[in-house]
């Protein structure tokens, strides 16, 4: 009995011994895996993301997958009951200006940028801030931002995260922590480059591009070591400076041999433009990128280039090598653009079948308002639609490709009422391909434009050099002959509208009307769900067969940016940022915007969600600031016409501070200390010392002061924010 005992007890404390040491290796394990899985932040990699598309609980890359389709599989959030979202939580940012970024979630944690180029990670289940990254740049430089100091996103890959800066730079960071690994200057930053767009990467290389055409820029795309951040190739869109010669760089003997015979004159003083700054797709299947390449420096063809030549490859859609860089094919949707009609927007690719025959192709709907089916093996033209109202072409020639344009449209005699416009029936706001479904999911637009033929064109180095003059609406059939009739017209055509499109029989399926034009991009989901932000603050959704509206939140922010969906802990998500701004918040009034503008917010939604909105109480604008100063009519006039050159395109929208309601109008001194001494650089208004005397600042002051008397008259002072 006292052996059995001792056996018992001996067996007992081997037993308790076994059981510490397991619970110590489990301890060692649990803290082992914890710290494996931090140091493992942001693992996106080749394999991983040519396993996106079955990647369901993520969004990998700017567009969920390489092929930017914006579709997620998920259906936990379906049209059944999408009546239960709510907010699960909300991240408000430090700014109010544009926020445009697609975020990036990997395994939990979702990355993305907000304006003047920063980066925050966030926990994506509960939107606690694991890290901030400031890149730091010069306040001064948006001045050379056309369209905003917005950023449209980052990209992520082997635990770093790049993001490039509106003042040309490109960053890697670390994904667990946020701290700055590497920093390379991609342009010459003398020149008025910035980079508003989201770096892409494939094969160990960040893909990047820059903007600023219509500032007079040379357009090109980049490719960085994803290590080190050298320069591994790069291949510029248009031609440089002949007595140059080549540039060593991967675009050399293309442009020799196709780009350079369709050039005239000397387009190389304001760069030509082409700037890639948005738009770049890697298709593993043919192993090629495809970029979509921007208008012309100056707009004006005839300025541009004698009004002769293709110009290539303005306005184009390019194949390259993502290894090399060398040119595989090339489609111009606009040959000799003269209207802003970039093909910088969202490329989608998707298999189709078509006529019977399963096609590889890609999907466009570029600004000028055609809906653009390619076979992405060669580039080659299948169909070509108006998905929008347009009057500049007939027709899109199938069997060459190009388009048959109206001679009216290039306003080389008299003025053109150009639909669609610069501003695009489809921005850079993204657009959903559903497979479940088959349609296109458009944010597109209607925003007529007068062009006319600038006869005392002058160049203004560093600044808006268009070529063009933009005039009140001209006398046209179907237009009131009173101007200020004619004036109303035009602008009760504009409008947005939510089109889902039928790539295969190229009409619309169903549309939703906006009230506004500039609104966010889309996404489709396996719940039978299409999600897109207004401008007026709401995010909805809709049914993505019938487009009908079955849930919305109010964010109290306009929405420009794109949604996603992920899943974290077995819970799916919708996110989206919101902060109006973009080129039409700096440079159209909107009839909606009357107080200031909100720091814009990452609001994030699930089923059951129990969280609440920070607290929002709509601030007053200032009231309009006049001072009783006597000014001349020559003066005001002067005014005018430099505020139209130098002002307008900043201080007409919402985003930056109205020139009317300003504190300075009735202190000349203070004036003059920001126009030209550059006190507000900090804040984005750099000095216009090199373009105006200080007789043109006052100049413009009596036009503003003018403008605010007028202003006041009216009795708009006391405006209600929504």
């Amino acid at each position: 009995m006292m052996e059995n005992n001792k056996k018992q007890a001996i067996t007992a404390k081997m037993a308790l011994a076994s059981f510490r040491v397991c619970c110590l290796l489990g301890i060692l394990a649990f803290g082992i895996s914890s710290y494996a899985a931090e140091d493992l932040a942001g693992q996106v990699d080749q394999a991983r993301l040519e396993q996106a598309e079955t990647d369901v609980d993520n969004w990998l890359t700017y567009g969920r997958t390489w092929a930017e389709q914006r579709y997620s599989p998920l259906d936990q959030i379906n049209s059944d009951n999408i009546s239960n979202l709510s907010l699960a939580w909300a991240f408000e940012l430090d700014t109010n200006r544009g926020q445009e970024a697609t975020p990036i979630v990997v395994d939990g944690v979702m990355y993305f940028s907000t304006a003047w180029s920063k980066v925050v990670a966030l926990d994506a289940a509960t939107g606690r801030l694991l890290w901030q990254y400031d890149p730091e740049v010069d306040g001064a430089k948006a001045v050379h931002a056309c369209c905003d100091v917005v950023n449209r996103g980052v990209a992520v890959w082997k635990g770093r995260v790049f993001v490039g800066t509106i003042d040309g730079r490109l960053i890697a960071v670390d994904a667990k922590t946020g701290k700055e690994i590497w920093d390379v200057v991609t342009v010459d930053q003398s020149k008025p480059y910035t980079i508003t767009m989201a770096p892409r990467v494939v094969k160990d290389k960040v893909i990047i591009g820059n903007s600023g055409a219509e500032l007079g820029v040379r357009g090109y795309v980049s490719a960085y070591d994803t290590g080190t951040g050298e320069l591994v190739w790069r291949f510029y869109t248009v031609p440089g400076n002949p007595a140059d010669g080549p540039d060593g760089a991967a675009s050399d003997d293309v442009l020799a041999r196709l780009a350079a015979p369709t050039w005239y004159g000397e387009w190389w003083k304001l760069g030509g433009g082409g700037t890639v700054w948005d738009s770049v797709v890697y298709d593993a299947e043919f192993d090629q990128l495809i970029i979509g390449i921007g208008n012309g420096s100056p707009w004006n063809h005839q300025y541009r280039s004698e009004g002769k030549g293709d110009n290539l490859f303005l306005s184009s859609i390019l194949a390259v090598n993502p290894d090399t860089g060398a040119y595989k094919w090339h489609y111009q949707a606009n040959p000799g653009e003269s209207w802003d009609f970039t093909n910088t927007q969202q490329i989608t690719l998707a298999d189709l079948t078509i006529d019977g025959v399963p096609r590889k192709v890609l999907m466009q709907a570029p600004k000028n308002g055609f809906f653009y089916v390619l076979d992405r093996s060669n580039g080659k033209l299948i169909s070509a639609e108006p998905y929008v109202y347009q009057n500049w072409a007939k027709r899109i020639d199938k069997k060459t490709g190009r388009p048959v344009e109206r001679p009216e449209a290039r306003y080389k005699d008299k003025p053109f009422l150009g639909q669609p416009s610069g501003i695009g029936a489809h921005a850079w706001m993204p657009m959903s391909y559903s497979p479940d479904t088959g349609l296109v999911y458009i944010p597109a637009m209607t925003f007529p434009l007068a062009y006319a033929h600038n006869d005392n064109f002058v160049v203004h180095e560093g600044r808006w050099n268009t070529g063009v003059n933009f005039l009140d609406p001209p006398e046209m059939p179907g237009l009131p002959k009173d101007l200020a009739a004619r004036k109303k017209a035009v602008a009760a055509m504009r409008k947005g509208e939510l089109i889902a499109w039928d790539p295969i029989k190229q009409e619309a399926r169903w549309k939703v009307r906006r009230g506004w034009p500039w609104n966010g991009g889309t996404l489709a989901t396996g719940g039978n769900l299409v999600f897109q932000g207004t401008a007026h603050g709401h995010f909805e959704a809709y049914t993505a067969d019938r487009g009908e509206k079955i849930w919305s939140f109010q964010t109290h922010r306009g929405i420009v940016a794109g949604p996603i969906g992920y899943r974290v802990n077995g819970e799916q998500y919708i996110a989206v940022l919101a902060g109006y701004g973009g080129s039409m918040g700096m440079a159209t009034r909107t009839p909606f915007e009357k107080r200031k503008m909100p720091n814009g917010i990452m609001v994030a939604f699930k089923l059951g969600g129990e969280a609440d909105m920070p607290d929002y109480t709509p601030e007053l604008l200032d009231p309009p600031a006049p001072s009783d100063e006597s000014f001349t009519d020559a003066q005001r006039e002067a005014g005018r016409k430099e505020y139209m050159q130098f002002c307008a395109i900043c201080h007409t929208g919402p985003v930056n501070p109205d020139l009317r309601r300003s504190m300075f109008l009735s202190d000349a001194e203070g004036w003059e200390s920001v126009v030209l001494g550059g006190a507000f650089e900090a804040n984005g208004m750099a000095s216009f010392a090199n373009y105006l005397t200080e007789e043109e600042a006052q100049a413009i002051r009596a036009y503003v002061n003018s403008q605010a008397v007028t202003l006041l008259e009216s009795g708009a002072t006391d405006v209600k924010g929504r």
